[in-house]
């Protein structure tokens, strides 16, 4: 790994567990997501196995172990999002990129990952792309969407 790894490294006290999540946040926010390498490289530095960190990370929804696409799209599916139409949301998103939930288009411009919630539940069904929230966003309006952010990606 690079520079950038061990200075996120260094920050923290080689041993000490219970720096484990906090360290793999702030590789998740440098890398995009937690890499093989990365987990095999904290487990050294921390003395834990690969498994058990592993095990940690997919404990909770907010590690990523592929990496995001330029364009990234989370979907709310808490139970507000849910009962205002998220799923038909989910649905066209993945039918319009062509990738399923969790996963990056081969070309790596899109990803897409469901959320169990934004916060935002009396304004749902609720999305994210890019650090951009939108909505009240219904199925009908994401074609549209979509043919904007291609746009945005063939001209960047």
């Amino acid at each position: 790994m690079g520079t950038e790894f061990d200075l996120i490294l260094k920050k923290y006290k080689q041993g000490k567990r219970e720096d484990l999540i906090p360290m793999l946040q702030e590789i998740q926010e440098q890398l995009g997501y937690l890499s093989e390498e990365a987990i095999v490289n904290v487990g050294s530095y921390l003395g834990l196995s690969t498994t058990k960190i592993y095990g940690l990370a997919t404990f909770y929804d907010r590690f990523r172990f592929i990496p995001s696409g330029r364009i990234h799209i989370s979907v709310c599916n808490g139970t507000s999002c849910y009962i205002n139409g998220s799923q038909s949301v989910i649905n066209k998103i993945s039918e319009e990129i062509n990738v399923q939930p969790g996963l990056t288009t081969r070309d790596g411009n899109f990803s897409c990952e469901i959320v169990s919630c934004m916060g935002g539940c009396h304004n749902g069904p609720v999305i994210n792309v890019n650090g951009e929230y939108h909505t009240f966003v219904k199925a009908s309006q994401l074609p549209e969407l979509i043919k904007k952010l291609m746009y945005i990606i063939e001209n960047d």
